[in-house]
């Protein structure tokens, strides 16, 4: 809770404090999802486990403590069945072997392969056996470089080719690629507390944007007269109209649009939201998005973010721009972490005028003004999404460099004036271009 108190005083400027950090109520097994990578031990037998920081050395885990036992027992189950059968590990510096990665998430086992499978009636056998909870087996035929977890062709070897996961009385059925907090007890307290702020009646008109899968505004829908919610991601999108569906919710509707373009369109033609809500990505909100949501004029704006530093960072730009930051709380999404997610209410004061200044100093983020607009990761995920193969932070940086985007010193730069650094394929350097005008840094 400091570090979000600190962010609003030096970043923000501002006398807003969190009243509360909402303690996660249980530190270990909370992980609802788990993604581990398959590698090998000095005899040659596969191991379950996760890279070492920086590299892709995979470090052997047989019970990760912050993982459902679930996740544990089929990565046990998967290293036995390798073995027994033979199964080859991938090996990424050769292109050869089978079998990548495990995904596993509230019933539902995936294994990520680089071929099709092989001796799966023994492997589902096998699960079903010691996983009493499986509701579904899926193969994922996944031939892209690089370490992309999902991509490709999914097939469902047995059960269903989705889950149900329950929220607040809502349920949501996901796909592998569904995207769903990992922390579901802490998940149901955020969403509760976000439209807990939003103070609904029964009447109000609400927009949401980077909606995601809805959670949000699905959950918003029973107390409010209509719900729009705006997303980027087709899947995204189409996994939030199927919830609303299954869950007879017949007053919410989701359109697929970057966020920033559908508020500009929004606010021109005149919708005038009572409540809205924000949860983007870590960049936070670009200034026009500030600005279309003043012209909007809602009387709450409930923010729900990942990252202290841009949320104080908007903060003060909203309140440049006449609303105020009312209340905010911290939620401990991600125990044994320095991360933490903070809702915000802001309200519309009465005589603010519709106008928007978009001069933000970022000096005290540690950013230049185009590196903050998207993190390596974001600008990966979108070339993910849009061109279906992945890019590395070397490819990113070779590209920013290009266009005389000045990065932090000696951040994926050569460690000395002789080393050699594989040059960005051309078609990479496209996509990541193109990444970069989708979030304006060129």
């Amino acid at each position: 809770m400091e570090r979000v108190n600190d962010a609003f005083r030096r970043i923000g400027g501002l006398e807003l404090r969190a009243q509360s950090i909402l303690p996660a109520p249980e530190p270990d097994r909370y992980r609802a999802k788990a993604i581990f990578n398959m590698g090998e031990d000095r005899e040659g037998k596969p191991v379950t486990g996760f890279f070492r920081a920086r590299s892709h050395e995979v470090i052997p885990v047989d019970d990760c403590l912050l993982q459902e036992p679930e996740a544990n027992r089929a990565a046990a189950v998967l290293r036995r069945w390798m073995a027994d059968q033979r199964i080859p590990v991938y090996r990424e510096e050769s292109g050869t072997g089978l079998i990548r990665h495990l995904f596993v998430r509230s019933g539902m086992v995936c294994v990520v392969a680089a071929g099709k499978p092989r001796s799966a009636a023994q492997l589902i056998s096998d699960l079903r056996r010691e996983l009493p909870e499986l509701r579904s087996v899926v193969w994922n035929e996944n031939h892209s470089r690089g370490n992309t977890v999902l991509a490709g062709e999914f097939t469902v070897l047995w059960g269903e080719d989705r889950v149900e996961v329950s929220l607040l009385g809502l349920r949501f059925r996901l796909s592998p690629r569904s995207f769903f907090q990992v922390n579901p007890a802490q998940a149901e307290r955020l969403y509760a507390l976000a439209t807990e702020l939003a103070g609904l009646t029964g009447g109000e008109r609400v927009v949401d944007l980077y909606c995601g899968t809805g959670a949000i505004g699905l959950l918003a829908a029973s107390r409010a007269a209509e719900v729009t919610g705006v997303e980027v991601v087709q899947a995204a999108v189409e996994d939030a109209k199927r919830t609303a569906e299954e869950n007879g919710i017949g007053n919410a509707r989701f359109i697929c649009a970057d966020a920033a373009e559908a508020a500009a369109r929004f606010a021109a033609e005149g919708m005038k939201p009572d409540v809205l809500f924000v949860d983007p990505p870590r960049k936070g909100l670009a200034p026009e998005v500030i600005g279309s949501i003043t012209v909007m004029g809602p009387g709450r704006v409930v923010y729900v973010s990942c990252d202290p530093a841009t949320l104080a960072r908007d903060l003060k730009l909203f309140q440049e721009n006449g609303f105020r930051a009312e209340k905010a709380f911290a939620v401990d999404m991600f125990p044994r972490t320095r991360h933490v997610e903070t809702v915000c209410l802001l309200s519309k004061l009465s005589d603010a005028k519709h106008h928007i200044s978009v001069q933000v100093d970022m000096d005290e983020l540690d950013l230049t003004a185009a590196e903050s607009k998207a993190t390596y990761e974001e600008i990966q995920e979108w070339v993910q999404v849009k061109y279906g193969f992945h890019v590395t932070h070397l490819n990113i940086a070779q590209v920013k460099r290009k266009h005389g985007i000045i990065e932090r010193k000696n951040y994926n730069k050569p460690k000395s004036p002789d080393s050699k650094q594989p040059k960005c394929p051309e078609e990479k350097v496209k996509a990541i271009e193109e990444a970069m005008k989708h979030f304006q840094m060129i």
